[in-house]
């Protein structure tokens, strides 16, 4: 990707001298005319987002306004003066922020005040920054749980607050994103209580349509600034695939190497080259083993070098991760493998080169990371490897599909009633919540009233809805949608705290005897307890990492949409899904062969959601030659093959959605296959498959047809996460069904799906029926 030149312009009339002259201390003589714009709306009070590449200076484009105005404010005779807060989706970015900011603003002397406002802030820290902090940067767990419920003691910064600034606002998105929008809601509303009215500045990389996005998350109309005028070196973009070994899987499937050793040998030969490298892995375990294999193959190579690769990952100990990003600034570390904590976590300046293990579930993400490269504008490295899946082997074979096409969209809903309802009880706790207010939450706040009533939860008085219990309001809902308490992971010989792991997903990975990695050391997990909150573990040195296999039901609620596709039937709607980790599989840890499987008794999981789903008759599948013996894996091969493909379609990540196929559902009384979002209420990704389903189900059947595999492999209809140990499986049944449910599909989805014929009768994945 060639390089581009920069555009300057001049900073906004309105800004301080001093500002100007604090940014020109710090090296920086004129803004890119981005910045200037962002600015500019900024003063005029207007909200707006800039959406802009990585290293564009978004920070600058919005401190230079916000420092102004804090400057203008210390100037005033009586109170504290202007006040500004700064959201972020990480603690890291917080304190990154707090310290370029303190850096920023250093020649302004006491008239800018930052302060972080988080979970690892002492809490003697806490009473100063309430009274006297003007720029308070936090996150949107602290502002939900800590801040807006104790509004009234930070009633003199509210009063004065200017500015909230929200960063990497591209992150708030599904389910995540729709809990902040009402925690906005909140902050607007309780502001309004103490006479302010803050304007909002956000900062996101690259998307589509980020106006409409940032208005969907704050509520109030917002500018948008996309033109990138910042200069950028040259990037080298390589796509990798890793090479299948001589090695048998699942099924007699070629086992491909995995793209944790092939990212842990990247990751190595860059060390040893002295090139600065991070490398972006999706799961904390993949991180840790990536920077284990990586310290071990560097030992061999030069004593010196295992000490400065490190992993860095969510859930480790404040004083853990600080210690980490101080390394990194510094240049102690040469490479380190991390997950997204990073990606939003430390402004990283100064890496030569970027390694992705494995498509990160959105292209917004995938430039994120790779931005980070080259970030001193000299040239940079970018290599995607390839994970043995659908998706990922469609990418690094059709790389148009990442250099062609737009960044997502970012899909959020706050009308989603299991966000909405919790969000509607905090807000009548933290002031009684009246009619008048409805607007402010939403279409679908009214409505939700009598329930809330008839759950006993909010009270009507002749003042409005008053929160009636003694817990408070804020606690029933974990934004981030986790559910449940955080799961402590505690040393059985110690009894020392090494880390958590969320409820979510703690049956899946620290049940009895799964293996757990923390700061390149290994553990077993002895025994999971439910009921504390606990997995107890001890250190070993196992030859194999653990995998959990699960396996789930689910039930249609209620149908909203119906569409026929010929004789067959599109839907989308509410469903029930029981899901239930039944055991977990051993594997060797370079090449994921299954060594044996132990059973687990762990209860089972419930989740009211959405899903997309379609069903075929029977004399479709006598037209597709799918007979019964065939049913069951042309279903299963369809459905793993359609969820790999959807975060094309949708900004998801295919962990965020599930699916089920069913030869015979007791709901439909037909063959149907399910994909649904895997969050409380659904989270907009079943809903978005539903109104692309002609290309997303072409694209999915491409996909298959492509591989050049004979019966099925991870790259197409194989899938990482499958609770059933990717049987039964039938790739050529899966192309013929696929193809005979498009050829229903209505005209104008048909012309949509663009590069699909009506016949395509001989490119059953080579080879014919």
């Amino acid at each position: 990707m060639p390089p581009r030149i920069g555009s300057h312009a001049d900073w906004p009339e309105r800004i301080r001298p001093e500002v100007i002259n604090a940014i020109r201390s710090a090296g920086i003589e004129r803004p890119w005319a981005h910045q200037a714009r962002t600015s500019e709306h900024a003063l005029r009070g207007e909200s707006v987002v800039v959406a802009t590449g990585t290293a564009s200076g978004k920070s600058l484009a919005y401190l230079a306004p916000v420092l102004s105005t804090l400057l203008d404010g210390s100037e005033a005779p009586n109170g504290r003066g202007a006040t500004a807060l700064y959201l972020a989706p990480t603690k890291a970015l917080a304190a990154d922020q707090r310290r370029a900011v303190g850096e920023l603003a250093a020649p302004l002397g006491t008239a800018v005040r930052p302060a972080a406002y988080d979970g690892d802030t002492p809490v003697e820290e806490r009473e100063w920054v309430r009274q006297y902090a003007n720029y308070v940067l936090t996150n949107p767990d602290m502002l939900h749980r800590g801040i807006l419920p104790s509004h009234p003691r930070w009633s003199s910064f509210l009063r004065a607050l200017r500015y909230v600034v929200i960063d990497e606002c591209h992150s708030y998105r599904g389910v995540f994103g729709s809990h902040v929008a009402q925690v906005v809601r909140r902050l607007r509303r309780v502001c309004a209580r103490y006479g302010s009215e803050p304007v909002f500045l956000l900062a996101s990389a690259t998307a589509a349509e980020p106006a409409r996005a940032a208005t969907r998350l704050t509520g109030v109309p917002v500018v948008e600034i996309t033109e990138d005028t910042s200069p950028r070196g040259e990037l080298v973009f390589a796509l990798w695939e890793p090479p299948l070994t001589e090695l048998h899987g699942e099924q007699g499937a070629p086992v491909r190497r995995t793209a944790t050793a092939e990212t842990a040998d990247l990751l190595t030969d860059l060390a040893v080259q002295g090139v600065r490298t991070v490398a972006f892995v999706r799961s904390r375990r993949g991180a840790e083993l990536i920077a284990l294999i990586a310290q071990e193959r560097l030992a061999d190579v030069d004593r010196s070098l295992p000490g400065r690769v490190a992993a860095y990952r969510g859930g480790y100990l404040p004083e853990e991760r600080r210690a980490l990003e101080r390394a990194l600034h510094k240049g102690d570390l040469l490479g380190l493998a991390a997950t997204t904590a990073l990606e939003l976590g430390v402004d990283v300046s100064g890496l030569d080169a970027v390694v992705i293990a494995g498509y990160p579930g959105t292209r917004a993400s995938l430039w994120q990371q790779a931005g980070r490269a080259g970030r001193s504008g000299q040239g940079a490295l970018a290599v995607l490897v390839a994970r043995d899946d659908p998706l990922d082997t469609y990418l690094v074979h059709h790389p148009e599909a990442l250099f062609d096409q737009p960044v997502e969209s970012t899909v959020l809903d706050p009308d989603n009633p299991y966000v909405l309802a919790p969000h509607l009880c905090a807000a009548a706790a933290e002031l009684p919540l009246t009619e008048a207010d409805f607007p402010l939450f939403g279409p679908a706040a009214a409505g939700l009233m009598p329930q809330l009533e008839a759950a006993a939860l909010l009270r009507r008085r002749a003042t409005g809805w008053h929160w009636t219990r003694r817990e408070r309001a804020a606690d029933l809902t974990d934004i981030r949608g986790q559910g449940g308490s955080p799961v402590q992971v505690v040393e059985a010989g110690t009894g020392r705290l090494l880390g958590t792991v969320d409820a979510a997903a703690a049956h899946t990975t620290v049940h009895d005897g799964a293996v757990h990695l923390h700061q390149g050391r290994t553990y077993v997990v002895r025994h999971l307890d439910l009921d504390d909150d606990v997995a107890l573990v001890e250190e070993a040195n196992p030859p194999y990492s653990t995998t959990a296999r699960d396996t789930t039901a689910i039930s249609i609620l209620e149908t909203d949409t119906e569409v026929p596709w010929g004789d067959a039937r599109l839907c989308f709607g509410s469903v029930e899904v029981t899901n239930q980790v039944v055991s977990f599989l051993r594997r060797k840890l370079i090449t994921g062969e299954v060594l044996g499987e132990t059973k687990l008794d762990l209860p089972p999981r419930t989740l009211r959601t959405r899903a997309v789903w379609w069903t075929v008759t029977e004399d479709q599948l006598d037209a597709a030659r799918v007979g019964p013996q065939q049913l069951g894996g042309a279903l299963h091969a369809a459905e793993h093959a359609s969820i790999g493909m959807l975060p094309l379609f949708a900004t998801c990540d295919r962990w965020d959605i599930g699916g089920v196929s069913v030869p015979l559902h007791p709901d439909t009384l037909l063959p149907t296959v399910f994909v649904y979002d895997g969050h409380p209420g659904g989270a907009g990704f079943a809903e978005r498959a539903f109104h692309t389903a002609a290309e997303w189900l072409t694209a999915t059947r491409q996909a298959i047809a492509s591989c050049e595999c004979e019966a099925g492999c991870p790259s197409c209809i194989q899938s990482p996460k499958c609770g059933n140990g990717n049987d039964p499986l039938h790739k050529r049944g899966a192309i013929r069904l696929l193809a005979e449910l498009l050829r229903g599909a209505p005209a104008d989805a048909a012309e949509q799906a663009k590069g699909r014929s009506d016949g395509e009768g001989g490119t059953d994945g080579g080879g014919g029926a």
